[in-house]
C-alpha cells in the first residue's frame, strides 16, 4: 500500500515527530491486536512500548471497544458543568477504591498534560482557600517531564520542551535529577545511592522560604526522560521534608499509574502516599484520552466552604468526564482488575529485568536499568550528533518488526502488560541484535 499516493502526508504536522525524515519514508500502522500492529505493508510489529505507555491491557480488548459501542449508542456527550450522568461518577468510586488511602476525590481531565495543570492549579488555590496565599511557587525537578502546557514545562526540567517558549511560569525552581551513572550503572532495580538527592529542597526552601512554596512535583519514576529509577529513600525523604513545611507532594503518576511498577500506583509500590495524584494514559488503555488527579480529604474540603450554590472551584474541561471516555475507563479498569493486570508486572519484572540486563556489554551500552515491567539501555551518544545513535535503533528494531521508544540516546521499553515470557525473548533478542549493528 502506498500511504503517499493515498495522502497527503504534508497536511498533517506531527507531534514529537522528525517530520521530513518521516515523510520520507512513512510507519503506518493500520490495525493492532494484544501484543502486536499491523503495518500498511502488512507486517506484524511488536508492541514493546505499550503504544505512549498507555496501551496496558494491550489493543483491542473486547471488553473495552464493547463499552465504548454501546456507550456510543446510547449517550455520546453530557455537559460536566452543573450536570452530569452516572457512569462518571460510578468510574470516580471505583478509581477512589483501588487509591492510596487518603487519595478519596477525582477531577477528570483529557491527558497527562491537563491532569499536571489541574494539579498545579489546585495546588496554589488550596493554599489560598486556606488563607495561606503567600504560597505561590512550584518546585520540579532537573530531567522531569509534566506535559507540553505552561505548567507542565514550567516545572518540568527537559531543556527542548522548554527553550523555544520564553519565560515561562515565574516562581519556579527545580530540584537536580537522579541520574548518577557513576555509582548506579547498571542497578537491578531500585539505586543504592542518592537519597541524599532529596536534601537539595531544604536547600531551595531555604532560599525562598516555605511560606512561598505550594508544592513540589515529581515523577516517582522519571519516564519520558529515560527510566530514571529513584534511589532507596529518596521519595519518603521528599515526603518527610514536605510535612515538615507544609508544602504538597504531587506525583506524576501519568506513566507508573495503573500497573506499571506491579502495583496500582508507585505510591503503592514505594508506600509513600503523596497529596495529589496525576493520572492518564492507562486509565483508559489509551483508547479514549482522559486523566484523572486524585487528591486527599483535606485538599477537596477546604474549597467545600461558602454557600451552597456557588461554584467551589473554578477549574474543569468541556470533556471532563465525557461519557464515552468514562465508559472505556471504567471497562479498562474492569479489565485490568478481571485479569490481574494491576499487579501482573509483578510476577515477571524478574524475568524482564534479567533479560534486560543479559545486553550488558554490546556495543555503546553504558547504562541498563529497570523496574516493574519499564527499563531502559542508555547508549553511548555519536560524538557531535546526539541522539542519532539510538534513532537508528529505533528505525533498525521496526524493519526487525519490534517498536521501541527513544528519548535523547536512551532506548525505553514498556510492554502491555498482558506481556508473555515468550514475548519478552523476542524483545531482548531482536533488541540484541539491533544493538550489535550499530555504528
Amino acid at each position: 500500500m502506498n500511504i503517499s499516493a493515498t495522502n497527503n502526508l504534508d497536511a498533517f504536522w506531527m507531534p514529537f515527530t522528525a517530520n521530513r525524515q518521516f515523510k520520507k519514508n512513512p510507519r503506518m500502522f493500520v490495525s493492532a491486536d494484544r501484543m502486536h500492529y499491523t503495518t500498511s505493508d502488512g507486517r506484524q510489529v511488536m508492541d514493546a512500548t505499550a503504544g505512549l505507555w498507555c496501551v496496558n491491557a494491550g489493543h483491542n480488548r473486547p471488553k473495552i471497544v464493547e463499552a465504548i459501542r454501546q456507550q456510543a449508542g446510547e449517550l455520546d456527550y453530557a455537559p460536566a458543568f452543573q450536570m452530569g450522568h452516572p457512569k462518571a461518577f460510578e468510574l470516580a468510586s471505583k478509581l477512589v477504591a483501588m487509591s492510596p488511602t487518603g487519595l478519596d476525590h477525582v477531577m477528570f481531565t483529557n491527558s497527562g498534560s491537563e491532569s499536571v495543570e489541574t494539579a498545579l492549579k489546585t495546588a496554589i488555590a488550596y493554599h489560598r482557600a486556606k488563607g495561606d496565599g503567600s504560597r505561590f511557587r512550584l518546585i520540579g525537578r532537573e530531567r522531569g517531564y509534566h506535559g507540553v502546557n505552561f505548567g507542565g514545562i514550567s516545572v518540568g526540567g527537559i531543556v527542548p520542551n522548554r527553550k523555544m517558549f520564553g519565560t515561562l511560569l515565574t516562581g519556579v525552581d527545580h530540584l537536580p535529577h537522579t541520574h548518577d551513572l557513576k555509582r548506579n550503572a547498571y542497578t537491578r532495580g531500585i539505586p543504592e545511592h542518592g537519597a541524599e538527592l532529596a536534601d537539595e529542597l531544604e536547600r531551595i526552601i531555604g532560599l525562598h522560604d516555605a511560606s512561598t512554596i505550594a508544592a513540589v512535583i515529581v515523577e516517582p519514576v522519571a519516564g519520558s526522560t529515560g527510566v530514571l529509577v529513584p534511589p532507596k529513600g529518596y521519595l519518603q525523604k521528599l515526603r518527610n521534608i514536605c510535612d515538615k513545611h507544609g508544602i504538597l507532594l504531587i506525583f506524576d503518576e501519568v506513566i507508573t499509574g495503573y500497573g506499571r511498577l506491579g502495583a496500582p500506583f508507585a505510591a503503592d509500590y514505594f508506600g509513600v502516599v503523596p497529596d495529589i495524584m496525576i493520572t492518564a494514559k492507562g486509565l483508559t488503555n489509551g483508547v479514549i484520552p482522559m486523566g484523572a488527579v486524585f487528591v486527599k480529604n483535606e485538599i477537596h474540603d477546604a474549597f467545600m466552604t461558602g454557600p451552597e450554590h456557588v461554584i467551589e472551584f473554578f477549574h474543569g474541561y468541556t470533556y471532563s468526564g465525557n461519557p464515552m471516555a468514562s465508559a472505556a475507563g471504567l471497562a479498562t479498569i474492569e479489565t485490568y482488575q478481571e485479569e490481574g493486570l494491576l499487579t501482573r508486572g509483578a510476577e515477571l519484572a524478574g524475568y524482564f529485568e534479567d533479560g534486560l540486563h543479559s545486553l550488558k556489554g554490546l556495543p555503546h551500552v553504558i547504562d541498563i536499568r529497570n523496574i516493574g515491567l519499564v527499563g531502559a539501555v542508555e547508549l553511548e551518544p555519536v560524538a557531535g550528533e546526539p541522539t542519532r545513535r539510538a534513532f537508528q535503533a529505533f528505525l533498525d528494531a521496526y524493519d526487525k518488526g519490534l517498536l521501541i521508544r527513544t528519548t535523547g540516546d536512551i532506548i525505553a521499553l514498556s510492554p502491555p502488560l498482558i506481556v508473555e515470557k515468550a514475548d519478552i525473548d523476542f524483545i531482548i533478542d531482536t533488541l540484541g541484535g539491533v544493538l550489535k549493528t550499530l555504528d
